[in-house]
C-alpha cells in the first residue's frame, strides 16, 4: 500500500510517500480501505513536534510514523473478536486513539473507534466529522451546557471545529457570534452566524459585549480577557490553543470557577462511537453540513498540512485517497 510517512519532526519536507506492507488486523481490529481522510491541527503539531507536549511517547522521534486521525472507508477484513463490522461495511471514525495512520491506503484499527457511515454521506463528508465534530458537540452540549436563547461566541469559527459549532449552536436556538479572519466572514454568515467579527480589526474582549458561552478553538488571548467578555453566569470552554494559554486556564480556571459564578475550563476530548453516530444523524437531518475547503490527493499531504497550519482553511481540508 501507499502511505505518507515521516520518521523525524520538522517541516513538510520530512514527509515521504512510500510503499509499505498492508497491515493485518489483530483479533480486535478492523482493516479499513481508506477512501478519505481529513487534516486536523494535531497533524500540524505532530509533524513539527511543537508544542513539545505532543512529543509524549516520542521525544526524539515520532511515536507513530503515519499521521491522520479522521478516516472514512470500507471494511476490508476483521479480526476474529470483532462483532460490529464485517467486510464491505462503510465506516468512519477518529483513529487517534488507535495508533493514527489515516494518511495511507489501508489502516488497521480497534473496532471501538469506528462507526457505521450513514448511507447518504459521502466518504469525504464522513471523514470531515469525527474529531472536529465531536469537539464542537462536546464543547457546546456537554461542557458548555448550551441552551436556547443564549448569546454565544465561537473564537476561531472558520475552521473545522468552528464551522460545525456555529451550525449546531444555531440548531438549538442560540444567537451566534463568529470570530475569525476577514476572508472567512462571508462563509460564516452563509452557515448561519448572526454576527461576524474580524479579529484583526476588532477585539471582542474589549467591545463591551457579554456572552453566555464562549467556545474557544484557538486560545489566543489571556484568560482574563475571556473572563471580561463573559456574562455574570457565563461559561468559557477552551478547545484548543497554545500551551501557555492551556496551562493558564488549567491553573486559573478552577479558581475563577470557585470564586465567581463564571465558569472557565478546558474540554478533555473523548472520541466515542455514540457522538460520531450523532454527528452522522445531524448531517443526514440537514442540521449540520461539513464545510470542506480543499481536496488534496495522498501524494500532496504535505501541502495540505502546510495550508491548514498557515491558518487559511475555511472549514476542513480533505485528503482523497481512493476515488
Amino acid at each position: 500500500m501507499k502511505a505518507m510517512v515521516y520518521t523525524k519532526y520538522g517541516t513538510k519536507d520530512v514527509l515521504n510517500l512510500v510503499e509499505l506492507e498492508k497491515p493485518t488486523p489483530k483479533d480486535n481490529e478492523v482493516l479499513v480501505r481508506v477512501h478519505a481522510a481529513s487534516v486536523n491541527s494535531w497533524d500540524w503539531d505532530l509533524l513539527r513536534g511543537k508544542p513539545y507536549l505532543v512529543r509524549l511517547g516520542g521525544m526524539l522521534k515520532p511515536k507513530y510514523s503515519i499521521l491522520g486521525a479522521d478516516i472514512a472507508g470500507n471494511v476490508e477484513a476483521v479480526g476474529r473478536e470483532v462483532k460490529q463490522f464485517r467486510p464491505g461495511d462503510e465506516v468512519f471514525g477518529d483513529i487517534s486513539g488507535s495508533g493514527w495512520g489515516g494518511f495511507a491506503e489501508y489502516v488497521s484499527v480497534r473496532e471501538a473507534v469506528l462507526s457505521h457511515k450513514p448511507p447518504h454521506l459521502t466518504f469525504e463528508q464522513a471523514a470531515a466529522l469525527p474529531q472536529a465534530g465531536v469537539l464542537a458537540l462536546q464543547g457546546l452540549r456537554d461542557k458548555g451546557k448550551i441552551q436556547k436563547g443564549q448569546k454565544i461566541l465561537v473564537n476561531g469559527a472558520g475552521g473545522g471545529v468552528g464551522t460545525i459549532a456555529v451550525q449546531f449552536a444555531k440548531s438549538v436556538g442560540a444567537e451566534v457570534v463568529a470570530v475569525d479572519r476577514h476572508e472567512k466572514l462571508d462563509m460564516l454568515t452563509s452557515i448561519g452566524a448572526d454576527e461576524v467579527i474580524d479579529y484583526t480589526t476588532n477585539d471582542f474582549t474589549k467591545n463591551g459585549h457579554k456572552y453566555d458561552l464562549i467556545l474557544d478553538v484557538v486560545g489566543n488571548r489571556s484568560i482574563f480577557d475571556y473572563k471580561r467578555a463573559l456574562s455574570p453566569s457565563g461559561f468559557y470552554v477552551m478547545v484548543g490553543g497554545s500551551m501557555a494559554r492551556i496551562f493558564q486556564v488549567m491553573c486559573l480556571g478552577p479558581w475563577i470557577s470557585m470564586t465567581e459564578k463564571k465558569k472557565m475550563g478546558i474540554l478533555i476530548h473523548k472520541p466515542n462511537q455514540h457522538d460520531q453516530k450523532e454527528l452522522g444523524r445531524l448531517v443526514e437531518a440537514g442540521v449540520v453540513t461539513p464545510i470542506i475547503d480543499k481536496y488534496y490527493p495522498l501524494s500532496e499531504v504535505a501541502e495540505a498540512i502546510q495550508y491548514l497550519g498557515a491558518g487559511h482553511a475555511k472549514g476542513k481540508v480533505m485528503i482523497r485517497i481512493l476515488d
